[in-house]
């Protein structure tokens, strides 16, 4: 597991959402949030787990919320959504959606689109 010690919990309770918001790199967010990952894991799934991430804070109320409240709950779903993908592999939690789309689990559905013979035989037709 990897920890940025020197900048753990860097983050400014009273202006918590903003610095997040001005975060980049997946090792940014784990470093200003205090959250130890294992390299190899981020390697693989670090857009997977940032937006996993972005699911939970979606359904998450922070306004009105205290800096150092808002800072323990992202840090929570930062751990969450880590422990997702450090203990399954991402395809199995299809987040994004074309792994979504092409879901082998699911049944495929033919296309139903028609078109008739007379709307492709209408250019041909001179009236």
């Amino acid at each position: 597991m990897s920890k940025c010690s020197d900048e753990s919990h860097n983050i400014d309770f009273n202006d918590a959402l903003a610095q997040l918001k001005r975060l980049s790199a997946a090792e940014e967010f784990f470093a200003v949030l205090g959250v130890s990952y294992d390299p190899k894991v981020l390697d693989v799934s670090r857009l997977h787990i940032m937006k996993r991430m972005g699911q939970y804070l979606a359904d998450e109320d922070l306004s009105g919320l205290p800096g150092q409240a808002i800072a323990a709950r992202t840090r929570a779903m930062l751990e969450r959504a880590y422990e997702d993908f450090a203990t399954s592999p991402p395809l199995t939690h299809r987040v994004f959606k074309v792994l979504k789309d092409h879901d082998p689990g699911k049944p495929t559905i033919p296309p139903t689109a028609f078109v008739s013979l007379e709307t492709i035989l209408k250019p041909f037709r001179k009236e």
